[in-house]
């Protein structure tokens, strides 16, 4: 296959796939995450021989998008418990300097996030484990990990500050 064709591959099926992982996955970001996973998985099996058949080329990318969707789909639901689990309650013998802080609100605004969001800021800051630590605990990258704090911070600041 030339690198023409599969440009019009691509071309061909990327919207399709891309409406099957909004109709499936609801999230748009996923939906493109699905989008390149099954393409290049496609492209691999193309460029390996794999698919025999052209006309059959489409009953295989569909069959991608619903295993791909189905594996997405449980490792989400598998980092949500994780996350759970790790967020269920404040840690036992921790207590801060709370001095010209609300102690009340910052709990709150704390439940008010995500549960994996609120393992990340726990474990980093109540716990002190580093990112690795807590990418492990979480099944998530280190990467990840920061990503997901930096944004927790910023939604708790925002919280604790009284902004929407």
């Amino acid at each position: 296959m030339t690198t023409q064709e599969e440009r019009e591959l691509c071309h061909r099926y990327g919207a399709r796939i891309r409406g099957y992982g909004l109709r499936h996955l609801r999230n748009a970001a996923a939906a493109e995450d699905l989008v390149q996973h099954v393409l290049l998985a496609v492209l691999v099996a193309v460029r390996a021989g794999e698919i025999q058949t052209p006309e059959r080329l489409g009953a295989y990318v569909f069959g991608a998008c619903r295993y791909a969707v189905r594996d997405m789909q449980r490792g989400e639901l598998r980092q949500r418990k994780i996350a759970e689990q790790h967020a269920a309650t404040l840690p036992e013998g921790y207590w801060p300097q709370w001095d010209g802080v609300d102690r009340t609100r910052v709990e709150l605004c704390l439940l008010e996030l995500e549960a994996r969001e609120r393992a990340v800021i726990l474990a980093t800051f109540a716990y002190d484990r580093d990112t690795e630590e807590i990418g492990r605990d979480l099944s998530l990258t280190a990467g990840n990990v920061r990503v997901i704090r930096h944004r927790a911070l910023a939604r708790l600041q925002a919280c604790v500050g009284g902004e929407p």
